[in-house]
């Protein structure tokens, strides 16, 4: 049986919807125990402007201060060409850049419809190219949406059709509030396997109801091996009202051993960093 990636998104996606701001320190202490658990990516930078997401401040030097463990790509959300220059400058293996499927959180997100978001992305793929740079994408609420209520299947396809003919060589379905159920979920992949290989897909599930691992079951079933998951459970969407954090990587990877499907994961290790993680956040004997 394949064996099943978990991309971790802890550092970036998770601590960036934390109240505290973490110092670069311990965001470089969460990384490097990481990198000795059997990840193969770890998101652990964003180059948004602070005024905006202040928890992502200090990106470049937590780039510039981990430990580079062999074989794990450390990547980087670059939402315009500064921000892909900053990364690229920080020594990011890999970057990503982030649309939604739909209009209300698009505007919410980045100020732009998906549309304009687009044109955006087009120079960091470009420069990326040049530079030998990965670039993966996110599509956000590709279930339901806050602002604008369920989404069509069909729009989400469009989205990562047109993510993919740009060059992103994954691209990560985002259950941004958790409104996820096994049913809508396969109607999902099922339209969007029309337009792309599961091996072009990620799962990027968040507990907020407590559907995340039978979504993924569902994902796994129609031959996703790709997911996204946060140490500790962290994270959420500052722009998401009500998301709550991303599934946890100690719980799926757990689940997975259950089903027999390797991921190669040192659980021992993840556990401390789980561990770490909810200390981060406060809540560390919860």
């Amino acid at each position: 049986m394949p064996a099943v990636r978990l991309f971790e998104v802890g550092p970036r996606d998770g601590l960036q919807n934390e109240p505290r701001q973490i110092p670069v320190a311990e965001k470089i202490a969460l990384v490097d125990l990481l990198s000795r658990s059997g990840l193969t990516h770890i998101e652990c930078a964003s180059f948004v402007s602070p005024r905006w997401v202040p928890q992502m401040a200090g990106s470049g030097e937590v780039l510039r201060g981990i430990t580079r463990a062999e074989g794990v790509s450390y990547a980087a959300l670059t939402p315009n060409l500064r921000g892909f220059e900053e990364a690229q400058a920080a020594r990011a293996d890999e970057v990503a850049v982030f649309a939604a499927a739909s209009e209300g959180f698009s505007r919410a997100n980045i100020n732009a419809n998906i549309a304009e978001s687009f044109e955006r992305f087009a120079p960091i793929l470009a420069e990326a190219k040049k530079a030998g740079i990965s670039v993966r994408s996110y599509v956000s609420c590709v279930i339901e949406c806050p602002y604008d209520g369920p989404i069509d299947p069909a729009q989400v396809a469009g989205v990562v059709e047109k993510l993919l003919d740009l060059g992103c060589y994954e691209v990560s379905l985002g259950d941004t509030i958790g409104a996820g159920t096994p049913d809508t979920v396969r109607a999902l992949l099922e339209r969007v396997l029309t337009v792309a290989a599961p091996s072009q897909l990620a799962g990027h599930f968040h507990d907020t109801n407590g559907r995340a691992l039978d979504n993924i079951d569902v994902a796994l079933d129609l031959g996703l091996r790709r997911f996204d998951t946060a140490v500790g459970g962290l994270g959420g969407c500052p722009y998401a009202p009500g998301a709550s954090g991303n599934v946890a990587t100690e719980a799926v990877a757990r689940h997975l051993t259950r089903k027999g499907h390797a991921h190669g994961l040192d659980l021992a290790v993840i556990d401390a960093a789980a561990e770490m993680a909810r200390a981060m956040r406060g809540d560390a004997d919860v």
